[in-house]
């Protein structure tokens, strides 16, 4: 089994900056591939060149797949609670699924016939692009207290669900509800998962091996166990295994800069230097 491929992770276009997290074109060589998809928080949109695309999430937990060799995937991250009104799909109903578009949306085999017949995978992601422009220019934005509850779960913003609620002017039990409306998970769920995102963030921006102890103290561990136990509940695997044997810095190759790019814009300037 080869773990290698080729992964190349871009900021999405400007119209579609609220929404979408992060695009990419991912490639597969001339063996199997190992893809472990991570809990993100949010829903992705993965489109294989000449197969049906499909709906990833929002996961609570790593789904492992084998990929074929010589395949090429243009993608979308979303936010959390952004794809729900953009697809017209319930959040809640894609909780841990793998769901192939069409079973969503009448629309996914044009896409998936505009795909194929870009000249290649730079054109194909920004076809994908805009189409994801021309559906938002049809749809209502997202719930905007959601939105600005969501905000207020990234790392570095330490709060309590009940806190948050108060701050909302809304129960606690609205607040779920609301939740697995539009994110599909819960506020406490969201709030381990996009933690756990910003550790991540920090194992990919850090470069001089700052002790693994300040990177998880910093976005909110008790401790390296705290840490180790959220990692195994989210990936399936331990730090050291899932940044390929380092646990203060991305080991797989890939630059992830721009997914992780908001995560460190949100970081306050005295936090701990990488």
């Amino acid at each position: 089994m080869d773990r290698a491929q080729a992964y190349d992770e871009r900021l999405p276009l400007p119209a579609l900056a609220a929404w979408v997290r992060t695009v990419w074109v991912q490639r597969t060589g001339p063996r199997p591939v190992l893809q472990r998809n991570l809990p993100t928080g949010g829903v992705e949109l993965q489109c294989p060149i000449g197969a049906t695309p499909r709906l990833v999430g929002p996961l609570t937990r790593a789904k492992v797949e084998i990929l074929p060799p010589g395949l090429t995937i243009v993608g979308a991250r979303f936010w959390p609670g952004a794809a729900s009104p953009l697809l017209g799909v319930p959040a809640d109903e894609l909780v841990d699924q793998l769901v192939p578009f069409d079973d969503v949306s009448g629309e996914a085999s044009d896409l998936s016939g505009r795909l194929a017949e870009a000249p290649g995978p730079d054109a194909a992601l920004r076809l994908l692009q805009l189409d994801l422009v021309r559906r938002r220019a049809r749809t209502p934005p997202p719930d905007s207290l959601v939105a600005e509850a969501v905000w207020r779960l990234m790392p570095w913003r330490p709060t309590g669900v009940g806190p948050l609620a108060g701050d909302l002017a809304i129960s606690e039990s609205q607040l779920r509800r609301r939740f697995l409306a539009e994110v599909g998970i819960g506020p406490k769920t969201l709030q381990r998962t996009l933690r756990f995102q910003g550790y991540l963030a920090l194992a990919q921006a850090a470069k001089h091996g700052p002790r693994v102890a300040d990177l998880a103290a910093e976005v909110g561990y008790a401790d390296h166990a705290h840490l180790g136990r959220e990692c195994l509940r989210l990936t399936g695997l331990t730090p050291r295994e899932l940044l390929g044997g380092a646990v203060d810095r991305c080991g797989c190759g890939h630059d992830h800069a721009a997914s992780y790019e908001p995560f460190l814009a949100a970081r306050p300037r005295t936090a701990l230097t990488v």
